[in-house]
């Protein structure tokens, strides 16, 4: 299979009203304990002056060769997840799949006359979303795990403008987030962020956004811009208390991967957002 480098798909696993926090440019690890941020107004204290370092200091720092199992681990565990979200949950933002499965449950009946066959209707078309999820999402996975995720350094690390951070909660790397930038309108893309499911609510994925927008005004972009097609709703909280402002999307998106056969379309829609955050006027 030949896959270009797929388009930003980010779900955040995290709850989206932390409090602010962090300083530092591309070059800096930023220490922070999830149990005392800091709002902007007031003056952030130095982690690096405390006697001691707390057992739930987060540490972000750049991606490093040896993280390399534990990044694609957290990646692969998020993507999955969305296989449920999408089959089930995306079915509530879509109203026309909704009528077109309720026509299909009609003719259903009007065709077999069994009440039975019927009410069993919905339940095979529920079965099949989840199929065809776990189909296109898996091929989704493939691209993205050949492509930049099978080479961090190549994509994020050595390009001026990019890198790729890791969020490290007791000495394990817990979180990941890709800075990419782009030349052509002077703005930076927000890629790949994901935290591990075992560590969600303690505020690491606004510590990982937070550090795309310090790298980002570091090095003069324009704006910070980002794509998702995460279903659940505290992702896209995140973004806007983070300062992103929705700018458009699409109710169908294309996920790299997918066939566009007629039951594909049918049974795997997918809708994608796009955010930008302006740092400064051109």
């Amino acid at each position: 299979m030949h896959c270009s480098s797929p388009k930003m798909v980010c779900e955040t696993k995290i709850v989206a009203d932390e409090h602010d926090a962090i300083q530092g440019t591309k070059k800096d690890s930023i220490i922070l304990s999830s149990s005392q941020m800091w709002t902007s107004s007031t003056p952030a204290p130095n982690p690096l002056e405390e006697n001691y370092v707390r057992k739930d200091t987060v540490l972000i720092r750049e991606f490093e060769r040896t993280d390399h199992v534990e990044v694609r681990r957290i990646f692969y565990e998020g993507i999955m997840e969305r296989i449920p979200n999408t089959a089930f949950r995306g079915i509530l933002q879509q109203s026309q799949t909704q009528f077109v499965y309720a026509l299909l449950t009609l003719m259903c009946f009007v065709v077999t006359k069994s009440l039975a066959l019927t009410c069993c209707a919905p339940f095979l078309l529920m079965g099949a979303r989840y199929f065809y999820s776990h189909k296109v999402i898996h091929s989704y996975l493939a691209c993205a795990l050949h492509t930049d995720m099978a080479d961090i350094e190549e994509y994020y690390m050595k390009p001026t403008g990019s890198c790729f951070w890791v969020a490290v909660l007791e000495g394990q790397v817990v979180g990941i987030v890709a800075a990419q930038g782009r030349e052509d309108d002077n703005t930076v893309e927000l890629r790949r962020m994901s935290v591990d499911s075992r560590f969600r609510g303690k505020g690491i994925a606004k510590l990982l956004g937070r550090r795309v927008l310090e790298f980002a005004m570091h090095n003069n972009y324009a704006a910070v811009v980002l794509g998702t097609t995460a279903v659940k709703m505290a992702a896209h909280k995140l973004y806007e208390s983070l300062g992103f402002r929705r700018t458009g999307g699409s109710e169908d998106y294309m996920l790299p991967g997918m066939s566009r056969s007629p039951q594909e379309r049918l049974f795997f829609q997918i809708r994608y957002q796009r955010y930008r955050l302006q740092l400064r006027e051109e």
